[in-house]
């Protein structure tokens, strides 16, 4: 029985059709429940009050290590795993992440597996069992999380800040855990690692600390029975939720300059400030205000003058690390060469622009702005997945007023200048930490950070020098933002005459296509526009490649003091280089979405190449290829497979090779070169209407093809773009081996794929139910009881229409070539449970697969996703659901077992598979002694490869003939 369900109006938006109902079971945990009638997923999020903070000295990582072992087995249901396996079965997915002061369980599944599922994850919180078995193999899991963690940037300088604060603090500990503080220590001082994790859960875990939200398709009672039902057993022990009371910065821990030795090429200024947590102080928003002001990237601001002085090529500024009893403000500014050389410049411009702050006080204007910016935003927020969602709010609850557990600190209401004044004048000089980054540092530091090995050293530094600073800073016109006329006053809906399903080929030229789909199903003042500049010549060379890429970077920093207000907003644009090309992107509000559109391509006519930003967009493009070397192991894995499998690519060092000779009037001959002959692919959709779309192709096609002196001119039919596919020989084993990029990593990765063919509705679903019922017993075998390593993946693969299947999986603790056979002897283990699979199983997995096919597009970016990936791959499946839902309804269990037997089987004589295999360091020496295998055919050299393989047929087709 519920101790009650409370009457407080809980503030949701405007266009949120859902019903809440706040609900506290007698054992005080709390409940939101959300009834959404319209929704094809389910979801739950349980958030625990107990993170990391709360690990006991010398068992760093428990609190993450019990959140890995939660998922393993119940009392209820003790086969291993089984939760998972039922929710991969039933659509849906699951995962959890552990923070300093809370830990976070969520999954989504579709409706009709709700009520099971939700009985298996209440089990986490009733009657686990953490086996002793599984508790060594899960140690390793969390010891291979922290491996993969070892060389990233963010993970090293999260902890160096974390290590340069009080040593007695929650603040200084270690996050995750590793095979050393969850095994080798423990052990050492005579602790059971179980113990202690039984320990831990019953000491801690307690209902009074849980805050539960429930997402679905059922009526609030009936949902409210439900939670009642599975949730009021779990133990409340009044345990009092953590608090660290005092702060994690003493005096020795502020006026520092710590100057630190990353992993990747480039310069970056950290400047850090303890302030008082927003979190008290959420309707007034100072956080917000400052972040907005010191984060502002219009003319005038310091962004701007950073980046006319060619110091800085990113800023961001605002709160983080926050909690209940601290908070950081942030200033963390991507530094060019250039800039690096001038860090006291750079740090005095942000004091003075602190100062021009408390000079011009706190503007009620730029606060009601901000307001109304957020209130709108609010009101018209898209609908997202149920367990994102649920996850956001669930994290809210905790710290926010039932009112505000939607809003959380989304809506700053109430103008109060002191309190943004007191937490300007936190921004002190006496009060700072700064954290600088660059590779040329190696050599020059004196200590190491314990967990991560991350080099750095450590001065102290007077508010009286940072002073000094300030004072020869540059002589700047530093200012605040203007008004924003790019916030939307027309919110209005247009009416759609027909409810159109599907995109339709509004208008097509010699130099267009127009593809148009009006909002019929998600009632929101916001329109998506797509625009593909289709130029042969943007890819007919690495150093085309590499031109278009730095041309679509400066058009975007041409316009950035310009397009920022818009973004402000919730206007936001992109230009990216395509391998046809480039593409614009704008999605947001419809009101004055043209304005910015007409604006870009304005720049786009106009375009000069400037010799200062030529220069600093190289460097930052230069410091981008060259950082690639030190990507995961298993994503250099994914990019290899792509390299083979699709043609006319180029490989970045080649384009690395290219760029330091590249010159100002290289980009300035190229760009009119490319732009010379173009075809332009538009999809526009949302609240626009035909006419209005028709308009602004008019337009665009008037400035770039209609002038007197044209700068495109379209395309010969012969240059119309294709996208093909290396078709892989029947019965053959290809093996791509490779060296790890960086050799400090110690991971390696296999991704090991399977091609099947081309776009075809009954091949598809055979593929999609396969993948469904071997995606759970894959990640069970591998991950779980065989620990090959943390990332453990199966998953479909699609090159443009050509579809595949793939096992990704990075390990320390075995070579590819290893992991290459345990994958195998899985696939030859499943053969067998495929053959036991029931009907009745059978049928079960297919409904699963139908729901998930069915499930509706939550906003108008997913929609247009979905559908632009039809266009873009050619293939105009745009009611592909309707038919593979009909293809899978006739499917039988033999014809899935045929399909395994032809395609995936080991040894099937028309099995094609393709295994890319990245040697980490501690598998060099299989790397040196890897000749060909019997039954593989090693590829030497990729591009020979791949000129020597057939290609499959490409979609596209003509692009301006394109059929309906």
């Amino acid at each position: 029985m519920a101790v009650g369900k409370e009457d407080v109006e809980i503030v949701k938006a405007r266009i949120d059709k859902r019903d809440y109902r706040r609900v506290v079971l007698r054992n005080s945990l709390q409940v939101l429940l959300i009834s959404d009638p319209d929704t094809d997923k389910c979801a739950a999020s349980m958030d625990v009050g107990v993170g990391y903070f709360s690990d006991p000295a010398g068992l760093e990582g428990l609190a993450h290590f019990l959140e890995h072992m939660l998922f393993y087995a119940s009392e209820k249901y003790p086969v291993e795993d089984s939760y998972s396996k039922y929710i991969t079965e039933h659509g849906g997915s699951t995962n959890a992440f552990t923070s300093s002061e809370h830990t976070n369980y969520f999954f989504d599944v579709n409706t009709d597996g709700f009520e099971e599922a939700l009985d298996r994850f209440a089990q986490f919180f009733n009657k686990p069992l953490m086996s002793a078995d599984a508790t060594m193999r899960e140690i390793k899991a969390v010891d291979s999380e922290n491996q993969k963690n070892l060389l990233s940037d963010a993970w090293r300088m999260n902890q160096l800040q974390k290590h340069l604060s009080d040593e007695d603090h929650p603040y200084h500990k270690f996050s995750t855990g590793n095979w050393d503080t969850l095994e080798v220590r423990p052990k050492a001082k005579g602790l059971d690692t179980r113990s202690e994790l039984l320990k831990f859960y019953e000491e801690n875990y307690s209902a009074n600390l849980m805050h539960l939200v429930i997402y679905t398709n059922e009526s609030l009672d009936k949902i409210q029975n439900l939670v009642e039902e599975k949730f009021q057993d779990i133990r409340n022990i009044n345990k009092s939720c953590f608090r660290a009371r005092v702060q994690p910065c003493k005096s020795e821990h502020l006026q520092i300059l710590v100057r630190t030795v990353p992993i990747k090429q480039g310069h970056k200024l950290r400047i850090v400030w303890p302030v008082t947590p927003e979190i008290h102080h959420y309707t007034e928003g100072p956080c917000r205000y400052l972040g907005h002001l010191i984060g502002h990237e219009g003319e005038g601001s310091l962004y701007y003058i950073l980046k006319k002085l060619g110091w800085a090529t990113a800023l961001y500024a605002g709160e983080s690390d926050w909690g209940l009893d601290f908070s950081f403000f942030k200033v963390v500014i991507d530094l060019t060469d250039v800039g690096h050389e001038h860090i006291q410049d750079i740090i005095g411009l942000l004091f003075k622009y602190i100062e021009l702050l408390q000079q011009s006080g706190v503007c009620k204007w730029i606060f009601e702005e901000l307001s109304a910016v957020c209130e709108t935003k609010f009101h018209y927020q898209d609908k997202i997945r149920p367990s994102d969602y649920a996850v956001n709010i669930a994290s809210n609850m905790k710290f926010y007023p039932v009112k505000d557990w939607l809003t959380g600190s989304s809506l700053p209401s109430k103008f109060s200048p002191s309190v943004i004044q007191m937490v300007l004048d936190q921004l002190s000089p006496n009060n700072v930490r700064i954290f600088w980054e660059s590779k040329k540092f190696e050599g020059l530091t004196d200590k190491v950070e314990p967990w991560y090995g991350t080099a750095y050293s450590l001065e102290k530094i007077t508010g009286s020098a940072i002073q000094g600073w300030v004072l020869s800073a540059p002589d700047e016109n530093m200012h605040l933002p203007a008004p924003n006329k790019f916030i939307p006053t027309d919110l209005s809906l247009k009416i759609v005459q027909e409810k159109v399903k599907f995109p339709v080929l509004l208008s097509r030229s010699t130099y267009s296509a127009l593809w148009y789909k009006p909002d019929t199903l998600f009632s929101t003042p916001k329109a998506y526009v797509k625009i593909d500049f289709n130029c042969p010549y943007s890819g007919n060379s690495p150093e085309a490649e590499v031109l278009t890429h730095i041309f679509t970077e400066l058009l975007m920093d041409y316009l950035n003091e310009y397009a920022y207000y818009a973004q402000v907003a919730g206007l936001y644009y992109s230009i990216n280089q395509t391998d046809g090309g480039f593409q614009m992107t704008l999605r947001g509000y419809n009101h004055k979405l043209r304005i910015l559109l007409e604006t870009i391509v304005e720049k786009i006519v106009t375009f000069e190449v400037k010799t200062d930003r030529f220069s600093v967009i190289k460097e930052m493009v230069t410091k981008e290829y060259q950082n690639l070397k030190y990507q995961q192991p298993y994503q250099q894995a994914m990019y290899y497979c792509s390299l083979i499998l699709q043609d006319q690519t180029w490989p970045w060092i080649e384009q690395l090779d290219i760029l330091p000779a590249l010159q100002v009037e290289d980009l300035a001959k190229f760009v009119p070169a490319m732009l010379s002959r173009t075809f332009l692919e538009f999809y526009i959709a949302g609240n626009i209407e035909s006419h209005e779309a028709q308009s602004i192709v008019k337009h665009i096609e008037d400035v770039l093809f209609n002038f007197s002196k044209p700068l495109c001119k379209p395309l010969f039919s012969s240059q119309h773009l294709e996208n093909r596919v290396v078709k892989l020989e029947s019965g053959m084993n290809y093996f791509y081996p490779s060296e790890c990029l960086n050799p400090e990593d110690e991971n390696s990765a296999l991704v090991h794929y399977i091609q099947v063919g081309r776009d075809d509705f009954k091949l598809n679903v055979k593929l999609q139910l396969f993948a469904l019922v071997a995606k759970q017993p894959t990640f069970h075998q591998l991950r779980s009881v065989e620990q090959l390593g943390y990332i453990t993946v199966l998953m479909q693969r699609n090159d443009c229409g050509i579809r595949g299947l793939q096992f990704i999986i990075q390990s320390t603790v075995k070579s590819p070539g290893n992991i290459e056979q345990r994958v195998e002897a899985f696939l030859q283990m499943f053969e067998t449970k495929l053959h036991e699979m029931t009907i009745d199983e059978f049928k079960s997995n297919v409904n699963a697969l139908i729901d998930v096919k069915l499930e509706k597009h939550k906003n108008l970016r997913e929609e247009s996703s979905f559908f632009w990936r039809e266009i873009n791959d050619g293939t105009l499946r745009f009611d592909r659901t309707d038919y593979e839902v009909e293809a899978l309804r006739q499917l039988t269990l033999q014809e899935l077992i045929d399909f395994f037997n032809e395609y995936v089987k080991v040894g099937a004589p028309r099995k094609k598979t393709l295994s890319v295999r990245v040697h980490g360091n501690r598998h060099s020496s299989e790397y040196k002694t890897e000749a060909s295998e019997p039954h593989l055919a090693k590829i030497d050299n990729i591009f020979t490869f791949r000129r020597s393989q057939a290609l499959y047929g490409s979609f596209k087709g003509l692009s301006g003939q394109m059929k309906l």
